[in-house]
């Protein structure tokens, strides 16, 4: 089962970023305080043309991504935390 982040003590390492620019091999987001961030991708990213479609599209459309604030990496998981076991 996942829970959102907002329910969680993690949610304190993420910031919401909404891309700016993004063209190889850069991905620079908006942060929610108006910071300006260039996304860490990883050798992986770089290389995989789905991914630099998908982040062409997210530019498009607007949407906020969650970014690590420590390593400004992007967040496989999205939005989602597993649940803490009962």
């Amino acid at each position: 089962m996942s829970v959102l982040l907002d329910d969680k003590k993690i949610s304190k390492n993420i910031v919401a970023g909404q891309p700016v620019k993004v063209f190889y091999p850069f991905v620079i987001v908006k942060t929610e305080t108006g910071k300006m961030v260039k996304v860490n991708l990883s050798s992986g990213e770089k290389s995989d043309s789905m991914f630099w479609e998908v982040m062409q599209r997210i530019l498009d459309s607007k949407v906020w991504i969650p970014i690590g604030k420590h390593y400004h990496q992007i967040l496989d998981n999205g939005w989602e935390a597993t649940a803490d076991p009962v």
